[in-house]
C-alpha cells in the first residue's frame, strides 16, 4: 500500500469562494480508478505553514502509475493545481 499525501496553500484568500470551489473540484480525484481513502484535509498544527492536504491509498505502485496518467489527474493538475497552489509539499509513504 503506498499512502500520497500532499499539503498546500492557495492563491486564495481564506474562505473566498475560490478557495471553496478548488477544494469541491478536487473531489474529481477521488473518483480516479485506484483511489482509496482520498481525503480533504485542513491543516491545524502551529508547527506547519500550509493550509490544506490531500490524502490518499493505492494497493500499489501500479495503481499510483495509473493515477498520475490518469487524463483527470493530469487534467486537475494542469487546470487547477499549477495556476492555485501557492505552495505545497508532497509525501508518499508505505508501511515498515
Amino acid at each position: 500500500m503506498i499512502r500520497h499525501t500532499v499539503v498546500f496553500t492557495l492563491k486564495h484568500a481564506s474562505g473566498s469562494d475560490a478557495e471553496t470551489a478548488f477544494l469541491k473540484d478536487a473531489l474529481v480525484l477521488e473518483a480516479i480508478p485506484g483511489v482509496g481513502k482520498f481525503e480533504r484535509l485542513r491543516q491545524v498544527s502551529p508547527k506547519a505553514d500550509y493550509a490544506f492536504g490531500f490524502s490518499m491509498e493505492f494497493a500499489d505502485q501500479a495503481a499510483y502509475d495509473a493515477y498520475n496518467v490518469h487524463p483527470d489527474h493530469v487534467g486537475f493538475v494542469r487546470d487547477r493545481w499549477v495556476p492555485e497552489v501557492e505552495r505545497f509539499q508532497e509525501i508518499d509513504y508505505v508501511a515498515l
